[in-house]
């Protein structure tokens, strides 16, 4: 049960990180870049395939120039 919460979550930051980028214009590679990240990472978030660290999380607000709480779900 808490793997499918856990699961459900990261499809949850992956769409919302999507819809943030995508409202921004920008790509996943323009974001890997701003992030110091690989485009592949970028894209295995935006498909719910990863549990960000709270590093990361920080990285990509950065990157798309908003507060981390406005990544998450």
């Amino acid at each position: 049960m808490e793997a499918m919460l856990e699961q459900d979550l990261e499809v949850r930051f992956g769409e919302k990180l999507r819809r943030v980028r995508t409202d921004k214009l920008i790509s996943q590679e323009v974001l890997a870049d701003k992030a110091g990240l690989t485009r592949s990472y970028i894209g295995r978030i935006d498909r719910g395939q990863i549990n960000v660290s709270l590093a990361t999380l920080y990285k990509l607000a950065d990157a798309l120039e908003v507060t981390p709480g406005e990544l998450l779900p």
